[in-house]
């Protein structure tokens, strides 16, 4: 039986392939060059103020899981409002046909904010690199589940049309495949993402393991300070957080208050 994962996994191949029709490689690479260098993630999560909670705070409209989230929400004023309350940098989904998302969203996102812009999609075929950095992502997500053998030649091609990979796991045997890649900024997903069922105690499993040296970044599941004091003192250095904030009705207040939950 097909996983959902497996079910996005087709679905993408089919829409690059009609991508690459509709926006050519040369014409992203025209955009490209014309367009605005990429931010340092890694450097800005390093300077991140002390006694705050760096969080990627994510527009998303909605789940296989949860269905409609915030089907008609605003990208670029949520995202200008996550600016306002705090956000280290904004996740923007892409994935059309399963969470809602476009690349139209990810634009808007780019025009609201100054800040890193992560490029949120199942990546199945490096033409999405340049359509990320087309489209003004500096952060691209790597599935390890999704990418499997090829996490290491992904993670290296993100690099070198300077997007900063954000490497994603679920289990200890994801997680050295993305240390083994070199990734500085690894994703634990307490979500499985072949059954969507979520677990934050795996997460924290796994983040108690990764070394000072790799920032980890709790993705999925958090929707309250508690969640985040948990995570953190587990080994979480920064959040992803979507759900929770595009249903608060007050996503900037909502966001404001996990940010400032820093305990230094």
């Amino acid at each position: 039986m097909k996983t959902i994962l497996d079910r996005i996994a087709e679905s993408r191949i089919v829409r690059v392939m009609e991508s690459r029709l509709s926006r050519p490689e040369e014409l992203l690479k025209e955009l490209i060059s014309s367009g605005r260098t990429t931010l340092n993630a890694l450097e800005r999560l390093k300077s991140f103020p002390v006694g705050q909670r760096p969080v990627i705070a994510e527009v998303k409209r909605r789940s296989p899981s949860k269905g409609d989230i915030a089907p008609h929400l605003d990208a670029g004023g949520t995202a200008a409002a996550y600016e306002r309350g705090g956000a280290f940098a904004i996740s923007c989904l892409v994935e059309p046909d399963f969470f809602g998302g476009s690349l139209s969203d990810l634009a808007a996102v780019r025009q609201a904010v100054d800040i890193p812009l992560l490029y949120k999609d199942f990546v199945v075929d490096p033409y999405q690199f340049l359509e990320a950095r087309a489209f003004g992502a500096d952060l691209v997500l790597l599935i390890v589940a999704l990418l499997g053998e090829k996490t290491q030649e992904y993670h290296d091609m993100a690099v070198e049309v300077g997007l900063t990979p954000l490497v994603e796991v679920h289990d200890a045997k994801e997680l050295e495949v993305a240390l083994n890649a070199g990734s500085c900024l690894v994703g634990v997903n307490n979500r499985n993402l072949k059954t969507f069922e979520v677990d934050l105690k795996v997460g924290a499993s796994l983040l108690s393991g990764i070394g000072e040296d790799i920032f980890g970044v709790a993705e999925s599941g958090i929707h309250s300070v508690a969640d985040i004091d948990y995570l953190a003192d587990n080994g979480a250095r920064a959040f992803l957080i979507g759900e929770s904030l595009v249903s608060s009705g007050d996503p900037e207040g909502t966001l404001r208050k996990f940010v400032d939950r820093g305990r230094g």
